[in-house]
């Protein structure tokens, strides 16, 4: 990261931006055609300081404007809550996926070293309540509306992770559905919760090379074929060669069962198609789930997705992907910087720092004094 600049520590923040890119793809979408007053850049640069900010709607991000270092910053004045409303509504969300994506391949890049282990890809998904009322089109119940997060999250080193790729359904889509959307690197360990339990596709991933980490139901049928020799002091109960299910739903590949006891001392039966590593290595890396469940956390808490701003398909999505592209900004300032302060950090201070000079940020995040 560039520290000679002089650049406000909220630009310093977004520049990982592809503007360049961007612009294209605003060209190609004809987005600022008859457009006078709310560019689409300027909407953009918005709609991050309102994640940073947490700004609960677009009345209260209307007012922001009073301020003229936003106005500044992201060159607006000022603005009606009726055009920013059509602006949200009216955006394709493949614009800011297409920015989420540039985001992640510059991590990607920054991350991807040559390892003797495979790196660990996380999967799940969460659901984001809507209002029925206003959302008529995500109902999944008769009193509730939302759309589900699939996500894949990378899982590195250092506590530090991110999201690989996102897919957004209304939430009565079940898990099972998007395995085969997400999976599609046969490079890495995919680790996942009995959500996605299918042993058909378990057969075709063995099949076609996926290798995968999966907790199995307590009620599964398991029929043993040969039982591995545990090491002296192991904490893993037990290590398998199994074929699962019954004799008209079984598996055709033979696959790996490992009993555990999670932290609160219950047992777990974790199933893999690796048999190349040991008891304890496959336990670990079941471990590394938390990841996820911190980070769907993190989301919720931390950024302005637990009161959208809009009430179309369109609007629900630019926000979740907004969203998402300042957590990966977040991640580039910590693998840029090398710092080892947390992404809540990283974000209390840009806050605290948003109009001042980028290096004033950027040495208290590298833990240097401020002259």
């Amino acid at each position: 990261m560039d520290k000679i600049t002089r650049k406000t520590s909220f630009g310093q923040w977004f520049s990982p931006l592809n503007l360049q890119l961007f612009e294209e793809q605003v060209e190609i979408m004809k987005l600022d055609y008859y457009t006078k007053k709310l560019m689409t850049e300027s909407f953009l640069k918005l709609l991050l300081f309102a994640q940073l900010e947490e700004v609960e709607s677009l009345h209260a991000l209307s007012d922001c404007l009073f301020d003229d270092q936003l106005q500044k910053g992201i060159d607006l004045d000022s603005i009606s809550i009726s055009q920013l409303s059509r602006r949200l509504n009216g955006l394709n969300p493949d614009l800011f996926q297409i920015l989420f994506l540039d985001l992640v391949a510059q991590i990607h890049a920054k991350t991807h070293y040559t390892k003797l282990v495979m790196p660990l890809k996380i999967i799940d998904s969460s659901t984001l309540p809507l209002h029925l009322t206003n959302h008529k089109w995500a109902e999944f119940r008769k009193t509730k509306a939302g759309v589900k997060l699939h996500l894949r999250l990378v899982f590195m080193d250092k506590g530090i992770s991110y999201p690989k790729k996102a897919v957004l359904t209304t939430a009565n889509e079940h898990d099972r559905g998007q395995l085969e959307i997400i999976v599609d690197d046969k490079e890495c360990m995919y680790v996942f919760d009995r959500g996605y339990l299918d042993y058909k596709r378990f057969d075709r991933m063995t099949d076609d090379g996926y290798f995968f980490l999966s907790r199995l139901r307590k009620n599964a049928v398991v029929r043993e074929v040969y039982d591995f020799k545990l090491p002296d002091g192991t904490t893993v109960l037990s290590d398998q060669m199994v074929l699962i299910g019954t004799n008209q739903n079984r598996t055709e590949n033979y696959f790996r069962l490992l009993r555990v006891l999670d932290s609160k001392g219950n047992e777990l039966q974790l199933l893999t198609n690796r048999f190349d590593l040991s008891a304890e290595e496959i336990s670990e890396m079941y471990k590394s789930r938390w990841a996820i469940e911190l980070f769907f956390k993190w989301i919720k808490q931390h950024l302005s997705i637990k009161k959208f701003y809009g009430q179309s398909e369109s609007a629900i999505h630019n926000q979740v992907f907004i969203a998402l592209i300042v957590f990966c900004l977040h991640v580039l300032v910590q693998l840029e910087t090398k710092s080892k302060r947390k992404t809540l950090q990283i974000s209390r201070y840009l806050r605290a720092a948003l109009w001042k000079p980028a290096r004033i940020w950027l040495r208290k995040i590298e833990e240097k004094a401020i002259p």
